[in-house]
């Protein structure tokens, strides 16, 4: 029988237009810097363990103070030495790409594992019996022939965005390639023809393993998702999963200790180590969020059977060089995953004017390449994406379209920053008109599409929701499988925009208290 999974990991699924917010927001309510509490910055992945991290205080004297962050973003807060003084302790699904920046070891101290989740395939029943997968041992390369012919589409988390991805492409990377050791960048150049090929199936992308989930179940034409096994475990309509035999690579979660922390706060992350290895602690996660034990004293249960090679798994190398896995990542942007075809639908009415239309341009001019900071050089716009920008006052201007090229990519791209540069605000507010001018472009074949609508205010001209929401139904299938992403700023009506975002299957990023720069980058994993 399957456990039922906690309020907190159930959310994604429950509400689609989950509020995302940008980087270094999501502190844990109620709780100030006291002496018995640890302050920890963490990925989202940490969120399912909420409920039971609530009992740390009474039964292990640490009240736990969570900050949500990207994997990326937090990793350039620990190395660039940002989160000194203001963190205690940092707890990510992996340490593997922190490890690789300059100055990162200086600033990690003691790394105590926590849990265990292998990326691996999950597939619908009837799609792994159809394949033979049911039952048999398979290897990557089976499922990279399988994808490559055609027989299946999967969906997979952005890897520049999220650890989860990141995971996949460095396992099929290293299983393709038939690497002793870590991926060298001559590797990665050589099996480049042949992860073309794999990720020719993907047909979902997210920049979380929850958020991908929720729109797997969304997309019934969708086969299966490569994703922790925990997420796959964990899915609404059971999945078969497919343990590659050739090896996986696997989040162990190290609640990791800052070299920067006070003497008091070591105590206390002590304490906090010491109760999660306990047994009753570790049986506990396992059963409520189906991770794997690390201690050796409690049992895996059925789920993690020998069937399959479930039981015994075989951990794939790692690059041992940030610029392998630098040039792995962009390998996949640029040259690998199916292309992006991005709308944005900006507001520039008058209210926008003065330092708000400055941080619109400012914020695209970002996504040109001008962050280079380690997790914003991977949300530039890529070689091979189209991106359309639809600014909009009192009624929609005409759209203005972009192609990166595959090869050099930088006149396209000044182009666009050019755009951002010359916007300017003036107007009244015509959201929903807006909105859908960007659903009534047609789509690109063979990409992925999705609108990122960006306001500041109410509606004030134009059509209203309910006229676009009927509007939207209206639309082919193909269109309506667009999500909207929407950016709260200014006096945006949160509400409506969150009905925006539930409708079309998207999600909302919440710039008023950190920056739209920040959540543009946030939303770059989702595209």
């Amino acid at each position: 029988m399957r456990r039922r999974l906690p309020a907190a990991l159930l959310l994604p699924v429950l509400l689609p237009a989950l509020l995302l917010t940008a980087a270094c927001a999501g502190d844990s309510d109620g709780l100030t810097d006291g002496p018995d509490v640890l302050r920890v910055l963490a990925g989202s992945e940490i969120r399912d363990l909420e409920p039971l991290l609530e009992r740390a205080g009474s039964e292990a004297g640490v009240q736990v103070k969570l900050t949500y962050t990207g994997t990326l973003d937090g990793a350039d807060q620990v190395a660039s030495g940002r989160a000194d003084g203001r963190l205690d302790a940092i707890w990510f699904s992996s340490n593997r790409y922190l490890s690789l920046l300059d100055g990162a070891q200086a600033k990690l101290s003691t790394q105590t594992k926590i849990m265990v989740s292998p990326v691996v395939l999950g597939l619908k029943p009837a799609k792994a019996a159809e394949l033979g997968w049911d039952g048999r041992q398979v290897t990557w390369a089976d499922i990279a022939a399988a994808a490559r012919d055609g027989r299946f589409g999967f969906g997979m988390t952005n890897p520049a965005s999220s650890n989860s991805g990141f995971s996949a492409l460095v396992g099929v990377a290293a299983a393709l390639s038939d690497a002793d050791g870590a991926l060298s960048a001559e590797q990665v150049a050589a099996v480049t023809p042949r992860l073309k090929e794999f990720f020719s199936a993907q047909r979902l992308t997210a920049g979380s393993s929850g958020w991908l989930a929720d729109a797997y179940a969304r997309n019934p034409g969708v086969d299966g998702m490569v994703n922790y096994e925990s997420v796959l475990l964990g899915a609404r309509e059971p999945l078969t999963i497919v343990y590659p035999g050739d090896g996986v690579v696997s989040a162990d979660y190290p609640l990791t200790l800052l070299a920067s922390a006070p003497e008091e706060k070591k105590v206390l992350y002590g304490k906090l180590a010491a109760w999660l290895r306990t047994p009753a602690v570790q049986k506990e996660i396992m059963t409520g969020t189906h991770r794997r034990p690390i201690t050796g004293g409690v049992p895996l249960d059925s789920r993690f059977g020998p069937r399959s090679g479930a039981a015994q798994l075989i951990e794939l190398p790692f690059p041992n060089r940030r610029s392998t896995a630098d040039e792995l990542i962009a390998t996949y942007l640029n040259q690998v995953r199916v292309p992006a075809q991005a709308t944005f639908v900006l507001d520039t009415s008058g209210s926008m004017k003065g330092g708000r239309i400055d941080a619109l341009r400012q914020a695209l001019v970002a996504l040109t390449g001008a962050d280079t900071t380690a997790s914003g050089a991977f949300t530039r716009f890529s070689n091979r994406e189209t991106v359309t920008m639809i600014p909009f006052s009192g009624s929609p201007r005409q759209p203005v379209p972009f192609t990166v090229p595959e090869r050099n990519p930088e006149t396209v791209l000044a182009g666009i920053r050019s755009f951002a540069e010359g916007l300017s605000a003036a107007g009244g507010t015509a959201i929903y008109d807006s909105l859908k001018a960007a659903y009534d472009r047609p789509a690109e074949a063979g990409h992925y599409g999705s609108i990122v609508l960006m306001t500041d205010g109410e509606n004030t001209d134009g059509s209203d929701y309910a006229a676009f929401e009927s509007h939207y139904r209206s639309l082919p299938e193909d269109r309506r499988r667009v999500p909207t992403f929407v950016v709260l700023f200014g006096e945006s009506d949160a509400e409506e925009m969150r009905q925006v975002a539930e409708l079309t299957g998207g999600a909302v990023f919440d710039a008023r208290e950190t920056s739209l720069t920040s959540a543009f980058k946030e939303i770059r994993g989702y595209q």
